[in-house]
């Protein structure tokens, strides 16, 4: 599906991330994953390496334009083109906000927010220039609904949307698509960590009767990625098994 496509996915070391770049791959993709730092990117390139997939893999800092845009310039020198990019790079927190520092709150927003401004920044010129390309963000269901605890991370996704929507009706001229995914509860190494007592009544929260997969959510990426989703754009799109609270 994505055959001669080079596609750039951030926060691409683990959980959702890591999994869309396994899927982008296997469908033909050159994939180029950012991570936040050089053991992690390492350690996945290993891991994938042993499934025989090959990628490369880079580690600026998200919220330092100058970086990012230099690292997004070597990759266009190198493939010729960047077809898409996926901003799944997040932070989540917890805890009431009187519990919640102005300095932590800051951190969510820097990555959650600015760091897909940034990198979303940097290869729209790209794409201009090509008059195609995809620009794909991770919000999340919670983004819709809101959360009881831990404002910061439906502040952001709340934001992550908006920008998507909008950068959507400006880039449409240019025949740049923009789209989000909303998961909902999904099977990352931090929920697979929790305890079966605190899992099961989640599950039974949801419709569909399960919690996601890492691979529910980059197969969402995968087709509004691709050429099957060419009429696509400025869509949140919910995957999260009908959860709606």
């Amino acid at each position: 599906m994505l055959k001669g496509k080079v596609a750039v996915v951030t926060g691409g070391t683990r959980g959702i991330g890591f999994e869309t770049v396994k899927t982008f791959c296997e469908n033909h993709a050159q994939v180029i994953l950012f991570g936040s730092r050089k053991e992690t990117v390492d350690k996945a390139i290993g891991s994938l390496k042993e499934k025989n997939i090959e990628v490369e893999g880079y580690y600026p800092n998200l919220n330092d334009y100058s970086e990012v845009e230099k690292v997004i310039q070597e990759i266009k020198d190198k493939y010729g083109h960047i077809d898409i990019l996926v901003n799944n790079a997040g932070i989540s927190q917890k805890g009431p906000i009187e519990e919640l520092s102005s300095e932590d709150f800051e951190k969510i927003i820097n990555l959650n927010v600015n760091a897909v401004f940034n990198v979303s920044k940097a290869v729209v010129p790209i794409m201009k220039e090509q008059q195609d390309g995809v620009i794909l963000n991770t919000s999340s269901m919670v983004s819709k609904y809101g959360q009881p605890s831990g404002i910061g991370y439906p502040t952001s996704k709340f934001a992550v949307n908006g920008l998507t929507l909008s950068l959507a009706r400006e880039l449409a001229p240019f025949h740049i698509r923009v789209n989000a995914v909303a998961p909902g509860i999904t099977k990352t190494d931090m929920v697979a960590a929790l305890p079966e007592a605190m899992i099961e009544p989640l599950i039974k929260t949801i419709p569909l009767g399960r919690i996601g997969e890492a691979r529910d959510i980059a197969n969402a990426f995968l087709f509004l990625g691709s050429d099957l989703a060419s009429y696509i754009s400025g869509v949140v799109l919910s995957v999260d098994g009908l959860a709606r609270s």
